[in-house]
């Protein structure tokens, strides 16, 4: 897979939600369960709830129990994110599993999942930075400003997708090798969150 066939996705994805533009929304993935595309826009559908979700919370009006609700539910997106991109690095791990590295192969610091999460989140703020860019009921400065800001994006999309390109070829040809890190989160553990085990405890 070319990684504009990724980004193609993620505007799939970006567009379907805007639909009803409603963070509870039901994901519809029109891709085959167990598929580098099923993966990559559920990825991208959790990184748009949660885009969405952020801007809620910043609501300086909102009401202190919603914002702990919305908080706890910002934090399950997060570990739902985490371990979409373990998935996504877990596909990559065995697609290249035959590849046997060169005895010079080097180890990015950066797994190609992780950088495709950049790269999900980069295409909504493309997305959104166009929206201001093209708003009537804004002034012209701010269109301006914003077409400037997009004007940016677009070429860091255009990096971006390059790099990963490169680097799914560098280990397709065994001169870069891979491995899978899981997170280790905490927070979210009872076992490992203070807070949460010694309230377990008490």
């Amino acid at each position: 897979m070319q990684i504009n066939e990724a980004v193609t996705i993620f505007q799939q994805s970006i567009r379907d939600y805007h639909v009803a533009d409603s963070v509870d929304t039901p994901v519809n993935n029109p891709f085959a369960a167990s598929t580098l595309e099923h993966l990559l826009y559920l990825k991208n559908w959790v990184d748009t709830v949660q885009w969405h979700l952020e801007d809620i919370i910043r609501n300086p009006a909102i009401d202190p129990a919603e914002a702990l609700l919305l908080k706890r539910r910002i934090d399950a997106s997060n570990q739902h994110r985490t371990d979409l991109v373990e998935y996504i690095d877990s596909w990559f791990l065995e697609k290249y599993s035959t590849v046997v590295p060169a005895a010079d192969a080097r180890f990015n610091t950066e797994s190609p999942a992780w950088a495709i999460d950049r790269l999900s989140i980069l295409e909504l703020k493309i997305y959104h930075m166009q929206v201001e860019a093209e708003r009537t009921d804004a002034s012209a400065e701010h269109r301006q400003n914003c077409q400037a800001k997009l004007n940016v994006l677009l070429t860091q999309r255009q990096d971006l997708t390059q790099a990963i390109d490169e680097l799914i070829e560098d280990i397709a040809a065994g001169r870069k090798y891979m491995k899978v890190y899981k997170q280790m989160k905490m927070y979210n553990d009872e076992s490992l969150n203070p807070v949460l085990y010694q309230q377990k405890n008490s």
